[in-house]
């Protein structure tokens, strides 16, 4: 029987959802690599890797949403809730740029003292200043937010950012596309598994391409971790919009629900399954920044041809305890180690050229930045001109 399969996979043909689990509950872990390396040799013949300079910009942490397994999030009117400021991003935009970024990951808590107007405002002054640089921005559980806040259909919301200057939109916020899940996490009230993949398929609609995501290792099954990978090859199937996937583990440390993390072998196999069941996905990334660089490395033996992004700076995962970096310089020594040519790329995948460290003297980085200093609780300027909606919203604005 795994013989079988094996020889289905080598020949290109489509894994049923129930091949992919007996797949992933008995084939051996090495075999699960080599297969899921000759898709990923097939889709990208050539020896080339690809990564991305960008930031991660989460630009608030205050969060309605309560999810159980995040550590970052704060609820409204906490001491140590904030919101950046529109030059405190600019800044964070200039230093990007500085070494070599071309565009902006932002996403960040439910906040519903920000409303859609703030956004476009932010939008507008990135493109003003920057109007070649990208952004990457609002998962679909934040396009949600912003939907309900205003009572605007989600088409709508799409449609005024993107106007305003949204690029593309990430995966977050998927987590595990099945609602007996959502409910265990406390999630599903943010985005129920249709109302992500929703947004998802009205962001193709309006031409943007997006990336897909999943965490693994909280209460989900194997038959469901299938279950939300065939969810994301039907909508690829429907409107070809995703760039990319990337799956990485919990992350347990400081939150609600706590429990172990998955060991790195469950990530190589889930990584292994992903490439193997999702044919329709061209790009999958090595999730170093919760597994480390030398498992990130090794991803690229089970399916990944793509080192994700060198980032600069990470809030998220960090409150959960993980805090691995790796520079441009390290990035492209882990590829080239793995036998890879190294290339920088943009969110649609197109290369941009090689590492912008041999091009040019770039400074090392060495620690991941952060979105604030700690013990900086500045309130924006800016902040007085958007209505709140909260108490402390309310009365952090009559104070100003």
């Amino acid at each position: 029987m795994m013989d079988d399969l094996a020889r289905k996979v080598l020949n290109g043909e489509r894994v049923t959802p129930a091949e992919a689990l007996d797949l992933y509950r008995h084939a051996p872990t090495h075999l699960l690599g080599r297969l899921a390396d000759t898709v990923r040799a097939r889709k990208h013949p050539e020896p080339i890797v690809t990564y991305i300079i960008d930031r991660n910009v989460n630009y608030t942490n205050v969060c309605v949403a309560r999810c159980n397994f995040c550590a970052f999030y704060r609820e409204v009117g906490a001491p140590d809730g904030y919101v950046l400021g529109f030059d405190e991003i600019l800044r964070k935009i200039e230093e990007t740029i500085a070494v070599g970024g071309n565009q902006l990951l932002l996403q960040g808590g439910h906040n519903p003292d920000l409303p859609i107007e703030w956004y476009e405002d932010l939008f507008r002054s990135v493109k003003a200043r920057y109007p070649e640089f990208k952004l990457h921005a609002l998962s679909p559980p934040e396009v949600i937010h912003i939907s309900r806040l205003t009572q605007i259909p989600v088409p709508a919301v799409i449609e005024r950012l993107v106007a305003a200057g949204l690029d593309s939109i990430p995966g977050g916020g998927a987590e595990i596309l099945v609602d007996r899940v959502r409910q265990l996490l406390h999630c599903y009230g943010k985005a129920s598994a249709d109302e992500w993949i929703d947004v998802m398929r009205h962001a193709h609609r309006a031409g943007l391409r997006t990336t897909a995501t999943m965490m693994y290792g909280t209460v989900e099954t194997d038959a469901e971790r299938i279950e939300h990978l065939m969810r994301l090859r039907d909508l690829q199937d429907e409107t070809g919009g995703f760039t990319a996937f990337i799956t990485w583990s919990f992350q347990p440390e400081h939150t609600e629900r706590g429990g172990y993390e998955a060991t790195g072998v469950e990530y190589l196999r889930t990584l292994a399954i992903a490439r193997i069941f999702l044919d329709n996905f061209e790009n999958l990334q090595a999730s170093w920044v919760t597994q480390g660089g030398k498992v990130g490395q090794l991803s690229l033996a089970f399916g990944a041809n793509d080192m994700g992004s060198v980032m600069i700076e990470e809030n998220v995962v960090r409150a959960a305890g993980a805090s691995y970096c790796m520079d441009e310089v390290e990035i492209v020594e882990n590829i080239e180690d793995a036998g890879f040519a190294a290339k920088r790329r943009n969110m649609h995948y197109e290369i941009l050229g090689d590492p912008i460290y041999r091009e040019r003297e770039v400074p090392r980085m060495l620690e991941l930045a952060t979105a604030r200093a700690d013990g900086d609780t500045s309130v924006p300027d800016e902040l007085v001109k958007y209505p709140a909606r909260s108490r402390s919203g309310k009365k952090l604005r009559l104070a100003q």
